[in-house]
């Protein structure tokens, strides 16, 4: 197996990351709570999860990668108590149930946790809020005494939104509060973080937190949302053993509707080296972008891009709804995310039954996937490309697989007289033969 050279990740991919693939909920929107934080007892939402374990063990995901469950005013992003489950959702011993339910059927729970920025109730900030630059908490948080305003005093905010008040993460009180948390979830049942907005925590102090939850929990995976970037630097100097692959997410659409190749081929070659250093996250989907099958000009394309997100090295994710071709768009306004966070049926056997074969679709490309655990870590090259045809070939030792992509609108013969067999996609007496507007992957 090709391992990456980072020496954390090379013993973390000999272990349980190697095998996962995670399904990715957002919960707030998944169990239906409410928009707004509402006072009263707890209400067990998360436990309504519990007919949909199973379900993701059928689609071949064997990781529950959690959004935000902790107590905010809103979405959830703008968290008010890191150690309280959100009430929209249960009580602490509601997370505590579900850890262990996804436990007894060997599921992995990845959770989100938003340290680059808290809500304007975040009980700091509410003192600084009371007491000003003078507040015992002031350090916390990066004030413009001379800025004004209704606060009385400016600050550093996330992106424009006045409501997520931005941490001050050179000072070691704010560290060591991000890493109790982590420290206190992963003790309870987490396998592992997400670091919402890792791009804007200045690197030293990521590595400052990594290093210090990881000595507490060696296996502990932790992966970093970095949208735009130098993606390595934030596994060398930010000490995270993965981040987020949008470069692959925004390629892999984009040369699907403009029938441009091209883009994918090269993205491909980057993404190859990134390999070199460390094992992405990969996706074509998540709670802040228009889903895959809205933003493909064509739906009848996905499982193209389906081909691709499996057919490669990374640790995969599959946004929920999407593995049975939910549409929702992104839009810039508030509530613009609520088409893609939507409430899931009670069961599985609410579902519409149009979306069952792209469900199809990730059981066979998942269960390629498990077969081949070695993928995780393989070393990606371009065999074939052209504006409608691609063939790349995943290797790792006397491993390999090719997926062949065909785009035209007339079958396609790939240049090739080695044997192979097809174990992914439609299959037929000539393996190098891919019917129009269809795909393959061959061993």
């Amino acid at each position: 197996m090709c391992l990456p050279v980072n020496a954390h990740y090379r013993d973390e991919m000999d272990g349980w990351t190697e095998h996962v693939i995670w399904w990715h909920v957002y919960p707030l929107g998944f169990t239906g709570a409410e928009r707004v934080a509402v006072d009263g007892e707890p209400v067990p939402r998360l436990r309504s999860l519990e007919p949909w374990l199973d379900y993701l063990l059928d689609l071949g995901c064997n990781g529950l990668a959690l959004g935000p469950v902790f107590a905010s005013a809103t979405h959830g992003y703008d968290t008010v108590d890191h150690f309280r489950v959100d009430p929209r959702l249960g009580s602490d011993e509601d997370l505590r149930w579900l850890f262990e339910a996804c436990r007894s059927r060997g599921v992995h729970v990845l959770l989100d946790g938003v340290f680059n920025h808290v809500g304007r109730d975040f009980p700091q900030f509410r003192d600084v809020l009371e007491h000003g630059p003078s507040s015992r908490w002031a350090s916390w948080f990066r004030l413009d005494p001379d800025a004004g305003g209704p606060d009385g005093f400016g600050y550093r905010d996330f992106e424009g939104h006045h409501e997520l008040v931005a941490l001050n993460h050179d000072e070691p009180e704010v560290r060591e509060h991000v890493v109790a948390v982590m420290d206190h979830w992963l003790g309870v049942g987490a396998s592992g973080w997400r670091l919402d907005a890792a791009y804007a925590i200045p690197q030293p102090a990521l590595r400052a937190i990594s290093d210090a939850v990881r000595a507490r929990h060696p296996d502990a995976w932790l992966v970093g949302e970095v949208i735009h970037g130098d993606y390595p630097a934030f596994v060398h100097d930010g000490g995270l053993d993965s981040v987020t692959q949008y470069e692959l997410w925004k390629a892999i659409w984009s040369a699907i509707n403009d029938r441009n190749l091209h883009e994918l081929a090269w993205t491909l070659e980057r993404h190859d080296g990134f390999v070199g250093d460390f094992v992405p996250m990969t996706f074509v989907g998540n709670h802040d972008v228009t889903r895959i099958a809205s933003r493909l000009d064509d739906p009848e394309l996905l499982g193209h891009a389906l081909a691709v997100l499996f057919g490669v090295a990374g640790v995969p994710s599959v946004y929920y709804g999407d593995e049975q071709a939910f549409r929702g768009v992104k839009e810039e306004r508030e509530g613009g995310d609520d088409a893609v966070r939507p409430a899931f049926p009670a069961g599985p056997d609410e579902l519409a039954p149009q979306g069952w074969p792209v469900f199809h679709t990730h059981q066979e490309l998942i269960g390629m996937r498990r077969r081949n655990a070695w993928l995780a870590g393989a070393r990606t090259s371009v065999d074939h490309v052209a504006n409608e045809q691609l063939a790349f070939t995943s290797r790792a030792g006397d491993d390999a697989v090719t997926v062949l992509l065909n785009l035209a609108d007339e079958e396609h013969r790939f240049d090739a007289d080695r044997e192979a067999q097809v174990v992914a996609g439609a299959g037929g007496a000539d393996p190098w033969l891919v019917a129009a507007r269809s795909w393959k992957v061959l061993r």
